[in-house]
């Protein structure tokens, strides 16, 4: 008898600036995944945040096909037009239902970077539905996405972080003045600005003086409610891949030589002239210490299955700094974290593979907490 392959319900797109770049992790996702073990749902939210299923929801979203609205009936006989898709009340394992039937998955593979996805929002969707989902859970998510938290988080566990304020964005809109000169005063140019709630360096500007610091604050506050400004070295930047759920492991790290002066968005995704080395070229006792700090990191805001550290290593004294930590990272086959994870020797499909297996553990994991309590017992 046949052994019934796993079904993957792949979700991608969503509402956020990284849209995109979710997009082309997917695709990589759906053709890399082994074939012979797992069998792929593609699960499509629009911009607009509608989720669609059946037909071709990639082609759909590339398109920027207009769906019908959430819950509207959807015309038969169209392959090429995805469904929508009905979030269910009630767990149990057809945990989503289309509007004519039951979607059955095993598991859910995220690939939503940003908000909306990326943040703990769908996770705990996930949570609700009874459903296993590949990568961090709710509260690492939260964390992750939120950089001013998990600074705050970072520091906490005496992990090196640069001198940074967050500033919200009605204090910055209230109070220019008082907030230039506060960043003026204890920090000093160059300074980045950056969205706490964002990745992939949308939003991100580097301000060498008062007319960048501003200009840099009103591009950050067009895409969170939450700013940060953040002291600016002259830096190597350095990333490194974790794997795992209580036990994880760290890749060798990989150096980033930016096209740019730092690496922005067109730097990742337009220009296609930044240099990865991987390994980075680092002592060996550089290396051990980044690795090191990585799982630190990594624990400490309770993550699981994936995510990618990143760091700054001070260009003239070989500090370190931990920059931040993404639990849903770029996943493209040319994307740094499987990449960094070719380089330690697990390849592109093993890594999907692994990915699985560590999301159906920790479910299991999970289920052996107890739901319920007997007050009969309470001492």
């Amino acid at each position: 008898m046949t052994k019934r392959k796993i079904r993957v319900g792949v979700l991608f797109g969503g509402r956020s600036g990284e849209h995109e770049v979710s997009l082309t992790s997917a695709a990589g996702i759906m053709k890399a995944i082994d074939k012979d073990k797992y069998e792929v749902i593609p699960i499509g939210i629009s911009k607009e945040g509608r989720w669609m299923v059946g037909g071709d929801p990639m082609r759909a979203l590339r398109a920027a096909v207009d769906m019908p609205p959430v819950l509207a009936a959807v015309a038969e006989g169209k392959p090429e037009t995805p469904q929508t898709v009905l979030i269910p009340l009630e767990p149990g394992p057809n945990a989503l239902t289309t509007a004519d039937a039951a979607l059955e998955v095993d598991v859910i593979f995220p690939v939503l970077h940003g908000p909306h996805g990326e943040d703990g929002t769908v996770q705990g969707l996930l949570e609700l539905a009874g459903l296993p989902y590949v990568g961090a859970g709710v509260t690492a998510s939260a964390v992750g996405m939120d950089k001013a938290v998990a600074k705050d988080v970072f520091r906490t566990h005496r992990l090196p972080v640069l001198p940074y304020h967050v500033i919200l964005r009605g204090a910055w809109q209230r109070d220019r003045a008082g907030i230039v000169d506060l960043c003026e005063k204890t920090l000093h140019y160059p300074m980045f600005t950056k969205p706490a709630n964002l990745g992939s360096s949308v939003g991100v500007c580097k301000a060498h003086n008062q007319d960048e610091l501003m200009a840099g604050l009103d591009e950050a506050a067009c895409f969170d409610r939450k700013l940060i400004v953040e002291q600016g070295i002259q830096a190597r930047e350095i990333e490194v891949s974790v794997l795992g759920n209580d036990d994880p492991i760290a890749s060798v790290p990989g150096e980033i030589i930016p096209s740019r002066e730092f690496y922005s968005y067109a730097a990742k995704y337009v220009d296609d002239a930044s240099d990865l080395l991987i390994p980075a070229p680092l002592t060996d006792e550089q290396t051990e210490s980044i690795r090191e700090l990585a799982i630190r990191a990594y624990t400490a805001v309770d993550c699981a299955g994936m995510a990618r550290v990143d760091f700054l290593m001070d260009a003239s004294t070989d500090e370190i700094w931990l920059n931040e930590l993404n639990t849903i990272p770029g996943f493209t086959p040319i994307s740094m974290y499987p990449k960094l994870w070719e380089a330690t020797g697990i390849s592109y499909t093993e890594l999907i593979d692994r990915l699985i297996q560590l999301a159906l553990e920790r479910y299991q994991d999970k289920r052996r907490s107890e739901t319920s309590f007997d007050v009969s017992t309470a001492t």
